[in-house]
């Protein structure tokens, strides 16, 4: 069964309120109270195990509390536990709701990767410099590849979260991030296409016209718009159930990176018209991912929380 352990650290005048809180709730296991045990903060230090599909009402009930404002709350995801009679009979009563995610740990994960250090930049180069050689080369295996070096999906996912949640300050971080990383991308990716231009070190094929790879990459269509918004669909739910295959899977099917290397690509060997259809390709996966990412949030959050009012709990995050 699916459990998260929850550590925080409860100001003295509103631990007996928390105790109540947890003890009370037939999905919270192990709870343990340790008066005055907890520095910086200093207060009271309390623990229990939380069955994960239940997790979403506690949280919000110590939320509720401002034990997160006035103390700590950590959560950490249980990898293992040996459930006795009492969590097995928790479990049934859960029924459709065991398989709720912990809307904490998905909005965690997306947040992380709405992190732009320089390393963001850093592999969004990378990946578009792989990518620009998979075209002047015609290998689908190095155009792969660069999709899944690239990091872009991170800051889409994020601000599709930002705008979920009404959260400007994050949407603006990741248009910022994706628009700087972009262009920085485009602009080292050119330079580097002029030089295998220059040294005419691009294949016999790709200088004859035969260039398979690029003309799947700047010649948007249906099926740009049906490709982005499935993947934009599995990628948020790979999210919320913390399924890293399926992620990666979402990676190699959306053409960002692919497409900001043909604009780089197609530019320095004069390919005007292959440029704008590049550009275009970018623009039409970033503009759907993030759409349908913001509402796919909310979706599966209106779903859930539909089941956990049939269950008298709520579905939903706080």
């Amino acid at each position: 069964m699916d459990m998260i352990h929850v550590r925080a650290v409860s100001p003295p005048d509103l631990t007996e309120r928390v105790e109540e809180l947890l003890g009370s709730d037939p999905y919270v296991l192990n709870l343990i109270v340790q008066r005055g045990a907890a520095r910086n903060p200093d207060g009271d230090s309390v623990s229990c195990d939380v069955l994960a599909g239940a997790a979403n009402e506690v949280l919000r009930g110590l939320r509720d509390l401002r034990v997160d404002l006035r103390g700590s709350v950590v959560v950490e995801p249980v990898d293992m536990a040996f459930p006795g009679r009492a969590p097995d009979a928790a479990a049934l009563r859960l029924g459709a709701l065991a398989g709720m995610p912990v809307w904490e740990q998905v909005e965690a994960r997306i947040r992380s990767g709405g992190r732009y250090a320089p390393s963001f930049y850093l592999y969004l180069v990378i990946a578009g410099l792989i990518g620009s050689v998979g075209i002047v080369t015609n290998s689908q295996i190095l155009i792969v590849g660069a999709m899944v070096v690239g990091p872009e999906y991170g800051a889409i996912v994020a601000v599709a979260l930002g705008l979920d949640r009404g959260n400007r300050g994050m949407v603006r971080a990741g248009l910022s991030a994706l628009c700087t990383g972009f262009l920085l991308t485009i602009a080292v990716t050119f330079l580097f296409s002029l030089l295998i231009r220059g040294f005419g070190l691009q294949s016999e094929a790709f200088d004859r016209g035969l260039r398979p790879v690029s003309n799947l990459i700047n010649t948007p269509n249906f099926f740009s718009f049906a490709v982005a918004a499935l993947a934009g669909v599995v990628g948020i739910v790979s999210l919320t159930e913390a399924r890293t295959s399926a992620l990666l899977g979402v990676f190699i099917s959306v053409t960002t990176i692919p497409a900001a290397a043909a604009i780089s690509v197609s530019t320095a060997f004069a390919g005007w018209s292959e440029a704008w259809g590049s550009l275009v390709q970018l623009l039409v996966n970033i503009v759907v991912l993030i759409v349908v990412g913001a509402l796919a949030l909310r979706s599966q959050r209106a779903i859930w929380r539909r089941v956990g009012l049939r269950h008298g709990r709520g579905g939903g995050p706080g």
